[in-house]
């Protein structure tokens, strides 16, 4: 097998990896690298931007690091840089999980059972589910597996196809501290300034694609692409709002809306204003909007890879 095609079979390889056995309940490389973020945190915090650039660089950097030291000493097979580009993949996608967490909650709620989705959707978004109605946990979750489509798979691919197996483990790494601390709390507001900001660049090119395929597999191509042209500029981010809008579109629902995160209510835009209001059964629509999206992603994103290698042989 010759090295243009070890991204296309490793990708492959580790999604199918993720949709038969999903993240290991213990010892999830996420999870790990977690706590050592945290620990340096620990060590490292000062309300200041520039101690929190360091503590970015440091996590960020380290990681890509081993990503290209891996990839250097398999360079020279092609079997074992298709299985290192394999359990890359499989380790920083969450596609099954996303699925699976969206789908139960959307179970919970078809059941009437409002407690076990509310006990359940911390486990996907960071919304405060006790201000959650059934029809505003059903809006939660639709909008929790359109983001997490971008952030759990595309955007992952997408820096995969570019930069290999640093490029796979750089973009989980970042967008993972991002969500550590990259949100505007009193701790992290300026300390989590140079993580937010990294994120916004590193996850760009994947929120476009996934928007783009969201238009292409979805069941109204012409609504996602209006939603996503009038209405995805209105979010506050600048990657959330193209995918969500999509989505919106894409689903014929309305998004955004007020919304409430540890006890700070925010009122956002409303994206896909045309489309009626979210129903249960559209979480089920999203999920299966998401693995289409995840399976097309790979193909664009193989080829992107294939162009790439050969272009950079010649």
């Amino acid at each position: 097998m010759g090295a243009e095609r070890v991204f296309a079979c490793g990708a492959a390889t580790g999604l199918l990896g993720d949709l038969l056995f999903g993240d290991p309940r213990r010892g999830h490389p996420v999870a790990v690298f977690g706590r050592g973020a945290a620990a340096l945190e620990h060590l490292l915090w000062r309300d200041h931007r520039g101690w929190g650039a360091l503590h970015t660089a440091l996590c960020a950097g380290s990681v890509v690091g081993a990503g290209a030291l891996a990839a250097r000493l398999v360079r020279r097979s092609p079997a074992a840089a298709t299985a290192l580009t394999a359990a890359a993949t499989w380790a920083v996608v969450g596609g099954t999980s996303l699925a699976r967490e969206a789908t139960a909650i959307g179970e919970a709620l078809a059941a009437g059972d409002t407690g076990a989705a509310r006990a359940r959707l911390p486990h996907l978004c960071g919304r405060d589910p006790e201000s959650l109605d059934a029809a505003g946990m059903a809006r939660a979750v639709v909008e929790s597996v359109a983001e997490n489509t971008s952030d759990a798979v595309v955007g992952a691919l997408v820096w995969g196809a570019l930069a290999g197996v640093p490029g796979l483990l750089g973009f989980r790494a970042v967008n993972t501290l991002d969500a550590m601390v990259g949100h505007k709390s009193p701790r992290h507001r300026r300390f989590g300034w140079a993580a937010a900001r990294l994120d916004d660049l590193t996850g760009a090119p994947g929120a476009r694609l996934t928007a783009a395929l969201a238009v292409l597999a979805g069941g109204d191509p012409r609504g996602a692409a209006r939603a996503w042209r009038a209405d995805a500029g209105a979010h506050p981010s600048p990657n959330a709002g193209p995918v969500e809008a999509s989505f919106a579109g894409a689903l014929g629902v309305r998004l955004g809306g007020t919304l409430s995160y540890g006890g700070r209510v925010e009122h956002r835009p409303v994206l896909g204003g045309g489309g009626r209001e979210v129903e249960v059964t559209d979480i089920r629509r999203a999920v299966r909007l998401s693995r289409r999206i995840t399976a097309l992603s790979l193909v664009v994103c193989a080829a992107a890879s294939l162009v790439r290698t050969r272009a950079g042989a010649r």
